[in-house]
């Protein structure tokens, strides 16, 4: 996320009430999380097993949990909590705002779209031309929408990030401050779910076609001219690239990559990244040659042994 202007070090600190490493008018940008973070972001870090990661992103400021040495070229926050006021720094700029109105006036909507009865559209949404929304389709705010996109009935765009930090009082979620961005061409099925990046974008790419009951976690990336079959869930942090198939009930591990042109079949298991242009199915998903003729070998073992 973006601030509405280039923040000073100092400000921005002051707005925590933490103590900072680096000059008080280092420019700070926005805040980020670590996959997305660059130049002129806050990252934010509490655990000493990622201190170096954080320190060694792109970000250019750190709100950390302990006073280390500041690489060249970067800033310090230093908080007792960084996710907590991690968490604040973005409702500082992006709180949430209600809505009164089904249809937020600040909502842009293009020429020849259609959106049916009971249809939420929120605060600063833009949809393109010539789209169509169906009754009981939620787009939350900020969302973004592109040229001729069908949103079937049901289905809820820019819902909070699963994402929660367990502590001795319960859980603590990590307020989103990102959006999503839907873009030309793209058909979404019945009762979807897209959740809103953390602080950046969830995004579907163009052409992009989503059966019914498909879950797409925060700050996912799905590329040009995909197919996603019904009842797929992907978390959060994954990216898949174009024209990727993926068949009914697969489900896909955080933080991987999905090459090009793969195929997953029905009910792979994802756990770890996959080549592009290969089949794969099965848990945990391989690739889809090789693991039948392992199947073949074990069923003629089997059959040899019971002959026995």
């Amino acid at each position: 996320m973006k601030f509405p202007r280039i923040y000073h070090l100092e400000e921005v600190a002051s707005i925590i009430g933490a103590k900072y490493v680096g000059d008080a008018g280092f420019p700070v940008h926005g805040i980020n999380e670590i996959h997305r973070v660059e130049a002129g972001d806050i990252v934010f870090v509490d655990h000493p097993k990622y201190y170096d990661k954080a320190l060694e992103s792109a970000a250019t400021i750190v709100l950390i949990n302990k006073e280390v040495e500041c690489p060249v070229g970067k800033a310090l926050i230093i908080s007792d909590d960084p996710f907590r006021d991690f968490v604040k720094i973005g409702q500082y700029f992006l709180p949430f705002q209600e809505a009164n109105k089904s249809i937020s006036e600040t909502a842009e909507i293009g020429e020849g779209t259609i959106i049916q009865p009971g249809a939420f559209i929120g605060n600063h949404v833009k949809i393109g031309k010539n789209c169509v929304i169906h009754s009981n389709v939620s787009i939350n705010d900020y969302s973004i929408i592109g040229d001729n996109v069908i949103i079937r009935s049901g289905t809820v765009l820019g819902a909070d990030a699963f994402y929660y930090k367990h502590r001795d009082t319960g859980f603590d979620r990590l307020k989103s401050v990102g959006n999503v961005i839907i873009e030309d061409r793209v058909e979404i099925g019945a009762n979807c779910t897209i959740d809103r990046g953390v602080s950046a974008s969830t995004i579907i790419g163009e052409g992009t076609i989503m059966d019914n009951l498909i879950q797409i976690g925060h700050d996912t990336i799905i590329g040009k001219d995909c197919l996603i079959a019904s009842q797929v869930g992907i978390a959060g942090c994954v990216i898949v690239e174009d024209s990727v198939s993926i068949w009914g009930q697969v489900g896909i591990t955080s933080g991987v990559t999905i090459g090009a042109k793969s195929v997953l079949l029905a009910q792979a298991g994802v756990s770890k990244s996959l080549e592009g242009s290969k089949t794969y199915f099965g848990y945990p998903a391989q690739e889809a040659r090789s693991l039948y003729k392992k199947m073949a070998v074990t069923d003629l073992l089997v059959k040899d042994y019971n002959k026995k």
